[in-house]
């Protein structure tokens, strides 16, 4: 007994199949995570290394190089990168994309060990270094906290509530605070009165150091008990420190005698945050991993209503993104496409085989999408952009199993068949190739979805979904499907005209007919379609990953290497005043010194940087944004000429940074900025589309270098340090000690009056300490003045080598794939000295990388798929004729791109591998059916087109329901390549299969056509 009719002799178990499906697929739809985008791992951890008082290049060589060589022995490292800024190392480790998330942790502990082993290399100064493997942490519920007339200290405590209170809320995970007013208490010394003193720098700092320094006291034992011992109590303000004594000579000298004592903000703040012009700080919380971000947020913002009436009137929480807000709202815009898909099928199918074959053929389809939500629970797969738009993608795959069962069942009961008769007939035919083609589309996609890098992971659930949904539409197609039809389908009398007497087929069987008579020209005329239209694919535009749909977009403001953070935030108040006038901005957000918290994933954060300002501006709509974006650009050019003005789109998908750029690495950095700027200019002269061109060592920095005179300052009794050290005081200060202020840390600097004047004459009268002379001796008697230079002051390194990066940017709408075509020729044909390499970077870069991951599963795939169709025939011409059909495809989806204009991406490439396995499956089915009908004994000629008309309708309504189905996808900026793709790919596909697959089938067996040629003869005699 067939499956198909076991399912109608056994009832219960099909009914408490479907039961299953349903009530299942609605549990699973309450308690199912949600995220905006799928959770990819970002397998990048910094290591941060301080080196005080170093230049760019010393910190490269001494700091970077023993910390990167020590590094580079981990198999698992893919690539290694440094900014080298004064003071500062930054190393990004990239591990190999073949390692997953859960071996991550193993191996930042692995990296922790290799930078401690590597410690003990680094030179006297440097300080220890910092492993930070929480770089990819996302804080998608993330505000701009404004406290208008607040103090400093005030602003503090309403943070530290605020993170507080949000760490307790069930499902969060971290709060992360940025922005926060950066305090100092400055001991400003008269020099003259220290020096008149005698009074060692050190002296001073070991004062302040022990102020409040924690230091244990010991116990004492007592009656049985141990008593612990509290160390005296520190200063606990300003005014107490002030009150310090210092011992000099044996003499007791107060702080307030030679030092004046004063709390405020540091000069150089590390980061200025405002939003709509407003001093502010931001608030970002992350969710537990696996959790529906949408009932986590919910629970946020309910616990921030109820802390209303704590939180001090004038403090306002600004949503810069609410990750649950938009999530919600994509979840439920795609369910609405999902259902107008859905409906849009049982619609087409109604008016082409009746309200009896839609009931039947939509109860189906509608079973396996609850039923795929319901795995989709069970198996831990969030509901999320991809694997909602999979479920669309598989549409035309899943409502074709049902279609083919249910038309064939319809039409042998129109014949006179009961249902059970029907059923099994229709299985024991179409059940093994069903299932073959449909392993066959689910094949299709595993390249990608078990690709090891970040595309694939990204794009993981895609390749689940398809493979839980075409599965299970195939369980249902041969159990729901006959079940349903037997109650609903009525049985005819069979003395009417055949299934496929209609009009429509008999048109259908002509053209046929004629096609295999002309089946020459037939297979010419295609050949010449495939090439023009080929050539027309080449013409298509390429991109990665489209624009987001989120109206949102960036402002990137670079001043020259040099500037200070007050002049950045200076020239960013200037376009946030343009911005704020402007009747289509929403807010702007405001980052100055450094970008924000990684509130989404596919969110990269720049380099901090004082000369660096960022802008987040929101708008009511995206269609409002290209003309903004073009105003602004002009704007912003045109009013702040000295610095890089740019913005930029927020895409979907991993990658970012610049669309066009090029590496040159070697060991000479003049020669790596002489290579650079020769870059730069044959790229203007390439291509007139290139935009914002820069370099990511920016530009080399005026430095001001005492020239130390060793003989005097040897007779002096002066050592390098000394000098060093009375020239940090008199310019920044130096950290001296710590104030406690509940939990705060607020450092004390010690620094002359003066010191964040302007310009630097007051430099050579400073006075400095020799220690062994016991008194302090002017500046100018140890140095021969002062000299002033340009040098690196952002070096960086790619694989220990020393590495520059031109930057290319792209217009608005221009595609960078064709900008980068243009400059690669020239770029290449750009001599290089012996020693040096280049490589490009950008779009292409991570698009070659996601193309050859893919190619290395794919091969597997294609041949897993070419194995299937062959052990589905048990012969090698059937599978050719069907596997000759799929290059033909891409005629349609190459007219389908060029005329509506949108670029051939990442998506598209999806629709094309879907389009590919609904090709393959209509193809399989359509010639096993012509192997069945030859088989009855049916002549050569006629099976073909009797069994080509048997298939004209599933085909036809399959390829309809899925074109129609996509139309709400067109409106997506994400899927709409890939609905074009698809709708324009199967319209073509469609034809292929109903003539060029017959046409072919006729071609490939010449044997049978003589032999009916020859039966034809010899009939008349």
């Amino acid at each position: 007994m067939s499956i198909a009719r076991a399912s109608i002799d056994r009832s219960l178990l099909t009914w408490l199949l479907m039961l299953g499906c349903l009530l299942g697929g609605l549990w699973g739809f309450a308690t199912i995570g949600r995220l905006e985008d799928p959770a990819f791992t970002i397998k990048n951890a910094i290591v941060l290394t301080q080196y005080p008082g170093a230049s760019a290049a010393e910190v490269a060589r001494e700091v970077s190089e023993p910390l990167e060589s020590a590094i580079q022995q981990m198999g698992e490292v893919k690539t290694i990168t440094s900014s080298n800024k004064p003071g500062v190392s930054r190393i990004d480790v990239e591990i190999e994309s073949t390692y997953d998330g859960t071996e991550l942790p193993q191996i930042w502990d692995k990296l922790r060990a290799k930078v401690s082993q590597a410690q003990g290399d680094l030179p006297e100064g440097a300080r220890a270094p910092f492993v930070n493997d929480g770089f990819g942490d996302v804080y998608g519920i993330f505000y701009a906290v404004t406290a208008p007339g607040f103090t400093d200290r005030e602003i503090h405590n309403v943070a530290d509530f605020l993170r507080r209170e949000l760490l307790a809320v069930e499902g969060v995970a971290d709060v992360t605070l940025a922005g926060l007013p950066e305090e100092a208490i400055f001991v400003e010394t008269q020099p003259a009165i220290v020096s008149n003193l005698g009074i060692a720098p050190a002296a001073i700092a070991q004062a302040i150091a022990t102020a409040q320094s924690v230091t244990p006291a010991g116990s004492v034992d007592q009656e049985g008990m141990s008593l612990r011992i509290e160390a005296p109590q520190g200063s606990d303000s300003v005014d107490a420190i002030q009150g310090l004594t210092i011992g000099v000579g044996g003499e007791i000298i107060d702080l307030t005698d030679f030092a004046t004592v004063t709390r405020g903000r540091v000069e150089d703040p590390s980061m200025i945050i405002r939003f709509d012009g407003v001093e502010a700080f931001t608030l970002g919380v992350a969710g537990k991993e696996g959790l529906n971000i949408v009932d986590v947020g919910a629970a946020v913002d309910a616990r921030l209503a109820e802390l209303q009436a704590d939180i001090p009137i004038g403090v306002d929480l600004n949503p810069i993104y609410q990750q649950h807000l938009v999530v919600d709202e994509a979840s439920n815009a795609f369910l609405l496409n999902l259902a107008m898909s859905v409906a849009i099928v049982i619609v087409v199918l109604a008016l082409a085989m009746g309200w009896r074959a839609a009931v039947v053929v939509g109860v189906t389809l509608l079973l396996t999408v609850v039923g795929t939500i319901f795995f989709m629970a069970i198996f831990g797969i969030e509901m999320e952009r991809i694997s909602l738009g999979a479920l669309i993608i598989a549409m035309g795959m899943l409502v074709d199993n049902a279609i083919v069962v249910a038309e064939g069942m319809q039409g042998d009961m129109q014949q006179g068949k009961s249902s059970r008769e029907a059923a099994e007939d229709v299985a024991s035919k179409t059940q093994t190739p069903l299932l073959g083609a449909t392993v066959i589309g689910i094949m299709a996609f595993a390249g990608i979805g078990l690709s090891p890098d970040a595309t694939g992971e990204f794009l993981f659930s895609l390749f689940a979904v398809i493979g839980i949904s075409l599965l299970l539409s195939w369980v249902l197609a041969i159990t729901a499907t006959p079940l349903l039809a037997h109650y609903v389908f009525k049985q005819g009398s069979g003395d009417g005209a055949g299934a496929y007497d209609g009009p429509v087929f008999r048109a259908y069987a002509s053209v046929l007919r004629a096609a295999i008579r002309l089946r020459w020209l037939v297979v010419a005329g295609l050949l010449a379609l495939t090439v023009v239209c080929y050539w027309g694919f080449g013409q298509v535009k390429q991109q990665f990953f489209p624009d987001s749909n989120t109206p949102l977009f960036y402002v990137h403001y670079k001043l020259p290497q040099g500037a200070d953070i007050a002049a950045t935030a200076d020239d960013m108040a200037v376009v946030e005043e343009w911005l704020l006038a402007r009747d289509d901005v929403v807010s702007v957000s405001t980052f100055v010194g450094g970008g924000a918290s990684r509130f989404m994933l596919t969110y990269a954060p720049e380099e901090a940087l004082p000369t660096y300002g960022h802008l987040i501006i929101r708008t009511e709509t995206l269609d409002l944004i290209p003309p903004l974006r073009a105003d602004l650009e002009a704007f912003g050019q045109s009013r702040l000429p000295e610095g890089e003005f740019r913005t930029e789109r927020l895409a979907f998908g991993p990658g970012g940074g610049a669309p066009v750029a090029v590496r040159f690495s070697g060991p000479d950095p003049d020669v790596l900025r002489a290579l650079a700027q020769e870059a730069e200019a044959v790229m203007r002269e390439a291509s007139d589309q290139t935009r914002d061109l820069r370099t990511d060592w920016r530009e080399r920095e005026l430095v001001i270098t005492p020239l130390y005179n060793e003989g005097r300052a040897q007779t002096a009794g002066v050592a390098r340090e000394d000098v060093a050290q009375a020239l940090k005081l008199a310019t920044e200060g130096e950290r001296a000690g710590t104030y406690r202020e509940d939990s705060r840390l607020i450092p004390i600097i010690v620094r002359l009056p003066g010191a964040v004047d302007e310009g630097g004459e007051h430099l050579v009268d400073q006075p400095v300490y020799s220690q062994a002379a016991g008194r302090f001796i002017p500046l100018e008697q140890l140095i021969d003045g002062f000299d002033y230079a340009v040098e690196d002051t952002l070096v960086q390194r790619r694989d220990r080598l020393p590495t520059i990066e031109v930057l290319s940017g792209v217009p608005a709408g221009v595609n960078a794939d064709a900008v980068f075509r243009q400059v690669r020729g020239p770029i290449e044909a750009i001599p290089l000295p012996e020693g040096y390499r280049r490589e490009w970077g950008g779009e292409f870069e991570s698009s070659t990388e996601a193309q050859a991951s893919l190619g290395k599963q794919l091969p597997v795939s294609l041949l897993v798929m070419v194995l299937i169709s062959i052990l589905l025939f048990g012969t090698l011409r059937q599978p050719l004729i069907v596997w000759l059909l799929v290059p033909m495809s891409v005629n349609g989806v190459a007219l389908g791109l060029l005329g509506t204009g949108l670029p051939f991406s990442f998506t598209a490439l999806l629709g094309l591998l879907s389009l590919s396995g609904m090709l393959i499956k209509n193809g399989i089915v359509l010639v096993e059916e012509i192997d069945l009908t030859r088989a009855e004994g049916v002549p050569f000629e006629r099976a073909i087109v009797e069994a080509s008309t048997s298939r004209l309708r599933p085909v036809v309504l399959a390829a309809a329901t899925t074109i129609l189905g996509m139309t709400p996808l067109l409106w997506d900026a994400f899927f709409a390549s890939m609905a074009v793709t698809i709708m324009g790919g199967l319209g073509f596909a469609s034809i292929l299969t109903l003539i060029a697959a017959p046409v072919f089938y006729y071609l490939f067996f010449p044997g049978q056509r003589k032999a009916e040629a020859q039966s034809a003869e010899a009939a008349p005699a």
